[in-house]
């Protein structure tokens, strides 16, 4: 999969898991919420529990089933009653019942409760609550009407003749508790009397009389036929109501909060998943425009993008491709770097050397030109061929110099390209061998050669490969003297590899001598019995077998002679 698929991918995959976390974690959120709203109603209003609520609110004490004591305590704070009936109706456990209701419950007394219309009715709620291996039970819940007992308390000491309430201290005292007010009022709707109710009209209408039942209160009114006069009481649950919007408001701002603080923190990580690496990857492209050819590091130096072990980071996996490309683009810059670095040192060197070495053969060759010019001297014609004849060796080993000196260019800039073929190398080594020593200078010397018992056939460029061979075999024949045996023989290691072995017994080498034998201008032991040669042949041939993968190794011994082993893989 390339990068734009995988991209496309891993973004519709991330924004699905991030929409679903973000969606599971609101849910969470609005369950628990709702789950607190829902308890807090309960403490409230235990008419808006369900059944299950109450499963672990019934113990069972004696094989009977009874109200626990927080359940009790719970209904008596709301001003309520519980009576806990068995399947046939009987009463297991009750608490704070009214006098009125039944002890034992039969289907009309529960319907007549339900939906009769007795002075006596009072609404109350129930629960199935259920049991394994038992037969369900009935719990019923109601709420007495403070409003009632307030105006019971008051009716005896009423002046209805005076128009007053006339409140004895006891009755002022359940009524703050209760946080009740009471007022006597006119036929009229006239406020004649008031207690505990500060913002009451000074006359209500029938319209207003009904608005007391919307409030949140209990209202009881009881009217003296004598009098005409009414007296109404009420409990307001204002506070109640107010603590109930309140905590509603801080459970929305809470929900609203957690929802910023999760589509946050998720817009942030959603970001850093995508972006970070891309900011990374910004960083590495401008340091690669920088001439900074390498990958973006940390204040450690460590790489950002790849662990010690070199594989790339997790969060970076997504980009691969991207980094592939990026490590192949800043390989090549840096080696493409190193060539060009390499390249100038390299053109440095070959016009150092080259206006070093050709200072001295234009040195002869002007001077020979400027002594034949001279009109002071006449020369013979005897002296004239000899003034030529060294003006051509000294032309000659120039061009030799100039070639040798570019071909050591190209082949430490690596630009002599090798047109490798399959040769017989027994063949191809006899061949040169045979050239040797048909050449008439070279008759004071003897070869043998040996080829490999088995046939060679290896991969290798013919023209430069004789250059190797040319120049170890001419070195064998150029500084040993006459009489030297020379052995040149051919042969394989476990077919991989063929070796090259050129010995002699001539005079043989120092330590020191072979040291220095592959530096360039080196001439060894018989630098000062020749001027021929350029110093470069040996450099040239170690570079030629270094390019056909080989290596070559020299051994000498003083006095004994020198073996050069040359080894290329097949």
């Amino acid at each position: 999969m390339n990068l734009h698929k995988r991209f496309m991918v891993q973004f519709f995959m991330q924004l699905f898991l991030l929409s679903l976390i973000f969606l599971i974690g609101m849910l969470t959120v609005w369950a628990v919420i709702g789950f607190n709203i829902t308890a807090d109603e309960i403490q409230t209003d235990l008419a808006q529990a369900d059944s299950s609520y109450f499963t672990n609110r019934i113990e069972i004490e004696n094989d009977k089933h009874v109200l626990k004591e927080n359940l009790e305590e719970l209904a008596e704070s709301q001003n309520g009653w519980l009576i806990l009936l068995d399947a046939k109706g009987s009463v297991l456990d009750s608490f704070n019942e009214p006098e009125s209701l039944p002890a034992q419950f039969d289907v009309s007394d529960f319907a007549d409760s339900l939906w009769g219309s007795s002075a006596e009715q009072r609404e109350f709620t129930y629960w199935e609550i259920e049991f394994l291996d038992e037969d369900p039970l009935l719990l019923l819940y109601g709420k007495n009407n403070v409003a009632e007992e307030v105006l019971d308390a008051a009716m005896s000491a009423i002046d209805w003749q005076q128009e007053s309430l006339n409140l004895s201290s006891a009755t002022t005292n359940k009524l703050e508790a209760e946080n009740a007010w009471m007022q006597l009022l006119s036929p009229e709707g006239e406020v004649l009397d008031s207690y505990g109710k500060a913002d009451g009209d000074a006359t209500y209408t029938m319209q207003q009389l009904g608005e007391l039942h919307t409030e949140n209160q209990s209202i009881a009114s009881s009217t003296n036929e004598e009098s005409g006069l009414t007296a109404v009481s009420g409990v307001e649950n204002l506070p109640s109501t107010a603590w109930e919007t309140t905590f509603s408001n801080r459970n929305l701002f809470l929900f609203a909060l957690i929802s910023l603080i999760l589509l946050a923190g998720g817009t942030f990580w959603y970001a850093r998943k995508f972006g970070a690496p891309l900011l990374v990857m910004m960083q590495w492209i401008e340091n690669l425009g920088d001439g900074q050819y390498k990958q973006p590091t940390n204040d450690k130096n460590t790489s950002l993008i790849t662990n010690n072990k070199g594989k790339i980071k997790r969060k970076y996996r997504l980009y691969k491709d991207l980094v592939h490309t990026l490590e192949q683009l800043t390989g090549t810059l840096q080696l493409h770097q190193n060539q060009q670095k390499t390249l100038e040192r390299t053109r440095e060197d070959w016009i150092s050397g080259l206006s070093h070495d050709l200072k001295t053969p234009l040195s002869s060759i002007s001077g020979y030109a400027q002594m034949l010019e001279s009109p002071d001297y006449k020369w013979s014609a005897q002296e004239t061929r000899e003034f030529a004849s060294v003006m051509n060796e000294k032309s000659s080993y120039m061009m030799e110099l100039l070639e040798e000196l570019t071909l050591t260019f190209r082949l430490k800039n690596q630009a002599l390209p090798l047109a490798k073929e399959p040769l017989d190398i027994n063949e191809f080594i006899r061949r040169i061998v045979i050239q040797f020593i048909n050449e008439p200078s070279n008759r004071k010397q003897h070869f043998t050669f040996t080829a490999a018992p088995q046939s060679i056939r290896a991969n290798i460029d013919s023209k430069w490969f004789q250059r190797i061979i040319d120049n170890l075999i001419a070195n064998a024949v150029k500084y040993n003297p006459s009489g030297t045996e020379i052995k040149i023989s051919v042969s394989a290691i476990e077919r991989h590899l063929f070796v090259v072995l050129i010995e002699d017994d001539g005079k043989g080498m120092e330590t020191e001598i072979l040291d220095k034998l592959f530096d360039r201008y080196y001439r060894g032991t018989n630098m000062h019995e020749t001027s021929t040669g350029t110093g470069l042949g040996l450099a040239i041939t170690k570079q030629l077998v270094q390019l056909h993968n080989g290596s070559i190794h020299i051994d000498s011994v003083p006095g004994k002679g020198t073996a050069v082993r040359v080894i290329v893989p097949v």
